[in-house]
């Protein structure tokens, strides 16, 4: 599995690792009930700080992507049930609500907004009901 830490990128490093792991499991790179490099594998392979990818799988334990146990290596969870509408208000509609703005702010319109968000939903939730 290959991730990549952007240093151009003003977003955190073990944010850019959670995003990246969620992304591999989103679109199945990464399936359940599978291994995740260890931390200090990881963090060597990034060039980081061992603190920082703990820090990240703190983060996606916390989000229930990934089970973490001491002495073995993390995990991605199983979800039993889809997320409850709170937790879908909190992550996707506040950051689609986010993104939209954004968007505005740049000039882009809404139909072109609908064809990024479109393109999105295809490429990352292929196959899922939607």
């Amino acid at each position: 599995m290959l991730f990549a830490i952007n240093d151009r990128d003003p977003t955190p490093l073990f944010e850019q690792i959670v995003s990246q792991i969620k992304g591999a499991v989103a679109e199945g790179k990464l399936e359940i009930g599978q291994s995740l490099p260890g931390v200090r594998e990881l963090a060597e392979g990034l060039g980081v700080n061992l603190h920082t990818v703990h820090k990240a799988y703190q983060r996606l334990r916390d989000q229930g992507v990934i089970g973490l146990r001491l002495g073995r290596r993390a995990r991605v969870a199983r979800r039993d049930r889809p997320a409850g509408k709170r937790i879908v208000n909190e992550k996707v509609v506040r950051r689609l609500e986010d993104a939209a703005s954004e968007a505005a702010m740049l000039g882009v319109s809404a139909d072109e907004f609908r064809r990024f968000v479109d393109a999105i939903v295809a490429r990352k939730l292929n196959g899922r009901e939607t």
